[in-house]
């Protein structure tokens, strides 16, 4: 079974780091999968609901290791992908565009 496609909405808080939703063969979706920061590192956390009791329960999850571990790659993979890209485009200076034109709006003023 391919996952065919990742969605990642990266979180900003301490454990909790993304909500993932995946397609499988471009047909069937799974969606609040978590990005956690663990102890031990990053893990994905398969969509769970709350019991009566306050235990939790998985919805979806792997059924085999072969398969949670082909989810485990594909998804942190995508997440660390997205966030080194958002961290090195976050530094950047304002868009040349804004300069630009504040530049040329202050060469004509000091024209006149």
């Amino acid at each position: 079974m391919e996952i065919t496609d990742v969605k990642v909405i990266p979180v900003d808080d301490e454990k909790l780091k993304a909500f993932v939703s995946i397609v499988f063969e471009h047909c069937f979706v799974v969606t609040d999968i978590k990005v956690i920061n663990g102890p031990k590192g990053l893990f994905v956390s398969m969509p769970s609901k709350k019991r009566k009791d306050g235990t939790f329960k998985d919805i979806a999850h792997p059924l085999n290791n072969q398969m949670r571990q082909y989810l485990e790659e594909k998804i942190l993979g995508i997440y660390k992908q997205q966030v080194s890209s958002s961290a090195a485009a976050a530094p950047a200076p304002a868009p040349s565009g804004d300069v630009a034109s504040g530049e040329a709006a202050s060469k004509e003023g000091s024209e006149g």
